[in-house]
């Protein structure tokens, strides 16, 4: 399995998932069809399908075109999301296979849309990935749109959270920096978003990605998914206290 990032807009990202012993492709979130169907002819992959996070127009606005440029392809997406285009809708745990060894599960990751879905893919020894779109980023999760706190939870901490460590998260946007910023005021002893923001300033200057973080990774820097732990519950508290 290959996974390219294709920057898009601003500051998103679409993504190609490629298995690479058919050179059968899968666009996550082609808001820019052409620009992504250039990096699949680029690679000489088969577009077979394309994997809707949500319907928001940055993430699902290309569906319809991609559907011109390319007759027959299958668009999927969250069954409740209402995604632009969307020829196949998906429930929670629905699996979906890519040529001959990537298999794809389908999770429910509600709050930024009541429909959002998280795309897990595996394929044979390697490490998995997770494609999150406005869910989870790397140190901050999404906007809390159309959900309640209490479903960003179950989809950050237990859905999401509950995958191996070594899971590969890939995002829908560039907002790393900014986020291990903020994560630093919440816990400005943790030693590991001290080294990952000093990273990620040094992946700015260079003009890199951030993405793939890991779940492990998240666990240990990302404050929305560490609010189990009391020691975050108090620094985050003394956050908001006024000052004397």
């Amino acid at each position: 399995m290959k996974i390219l990032h294709i920057p898009c807009l601003g500051d998103n990202y679409a993504y190609l998932i490629i298995d690479e012993s058919s050179k059968e492709a899968a666009a996550v979130d082609p808001v820019e069809p052409e620009k992504v169907l250039g990096v699949a002819n680029e690679n000489g992959v088969d577009l077979k399908m394309v994997l809707t996070t949500h319907h928001h127009w940055d993430h699902a606005g290309g569906n319809e075109r991609m559907k011109q440029l390319v007759p027959g392809i299958k668009v999927y997406g969250g069954s409740i999301d209402n995604v632009k285009g969307c020829t196949d809708k998906l429930e929670n745990g629905d699996k979906l296979t890519l040529g001959a060894d990537v298999n794809i599960l389908s999770l429910h990751t509600p709050c930024h849309t009541n429909g959002h879905i998280s795309y897990y893919v595996t394929c044979k020894e390697e490490d998995p990935a997770v494609f999150t779109g406005d869910t989870l980023f790397i140190a901050g999760c999404g906007r809390f749109f159309e959900g309640t706190a209490e479903q960003m939870y179950q989809s950050l901490c237990v859905t999401l959270g509950s995958l191996p460590k070594p899971t590969r998260v890939y995002c829908g946007h560039e907002y790393t920096l900014k986020n291990l910023q903020f994560a630093l005021t919440v816990e400005p002893e943790n030693a590991k978003t001290a080294q990952k923001l000093s990273w990620a300033q040094n992946q700015q200057k260079g003009n890199l990605p951030t993405i793939p973080s890991t779940i492990e990774e998240e666990l240990e820097t990302n404050p929305f998914m560490r609010v189990d732990l009391p020691e975050l519950r108090v620094l985050s508290k003394s956050a908001f206290l006024p000052k004397a």
